[in-house]
């Protein structure tokens, strides 16, 4: 088994006058050969956009990129014709595939849009270009199904053998991971705390492992955290 935890404090990051962002992973002007992606996981970028202000309209191809909001509203707008406002408890994927053009812009005059862009590299190249929204799947401290490879499965489908899961656990829940046997996982803390094996995970905190069974989290506070189980 090899394990490796992404320290909160050890991320890149990205200041501009309108945009604070810390990556997981290499990104931007931000390079650290430890952390060049993970299976198909390539980008997880935690993003304060200030109101009136954003990513103005760019290109994307051959890649798919789930943005989950976590404070306040974004605006999505794509060349497909697309044009949404994401707020806490949804959750969207553009799938850019041959190519799509974008823009996402804090939907606010007075407050701060927080959120998580992630990037998954897809199994295939090429195709049309897709856009998807769903609302976060709710429930106890177990895993819920947000995005899948298999068609059907999960409210999100994706172009890749990848399953991403949500948890919204209390203090004191414990959560326990799949068989990891053939598949790799990458956890990312997204509020709150928790234990795993002693090791104190926060928000902002990941953790990838290969070739085994995590072991389970408890809970010390009332949180929220993402699995990636990725193929190896």
């Amino acid at each position: 088994m090899s394990i490796l935890i992404h320290d909160r404090m050890n991320r890149g990051r990205t200041q501009r006058g309108w945009l604070d962002s810390f990556h997981s992973f290499s990104f931007g002007g931000f390079r650290d050969p430890m952390r060049m992606g993970f299976g198909a996981l390539r980008v997880i970028n935690e993003d304060w956009i200030i109101p009136g202000a954003g990513f103005g309209r760019h290109d994307h191809a051959e890649m798919d990129i789930l943005t989950i909001v976590l404070n306040g509203a974004l605006r999505h707008e794509d060349s497909l014709g697309n044009a949404a406002v994401i707020t806490p408890g949804e959750v969207q994927l553009m799938q850019a595939g041959s190519g799509i053009a974008h823009s996402e812009k804090n939907a606010s005059d007075t407050q701060t849009v927080h959120l998580l862009q992630i990037w998954l590299i897809p199994d295939r190249t090429g195709g049309a270009p897709r856009y998807q929204n769903a609302v976060l799947p709710q429930g106890d401290a177990t895993w819920q199904l947000l995005a899948s490879g298999v068609e059907g499965a999960a409210p999100l489908h994706l172009w890749s053998d990848t399953r991403v899961s949500i948890v919204s656990a209390q203090a004191g829940a414990v959560t326990t991971f799949p068989d990891g046997k053939n598949r790799q996982f990458f956890v990312q803390m997204v509020a709150g705390s928790a234990l795993m094996q002693g090791e104190k995970l926060v928000e902002g905190d990941g953790l990838q492992v290969t070739r085994d069974t995590l072991p389970a989290l408890e809970w010390q506070s009332d949180g929220q955290a993402l699995l990636f189980d990725l193929a190896l």
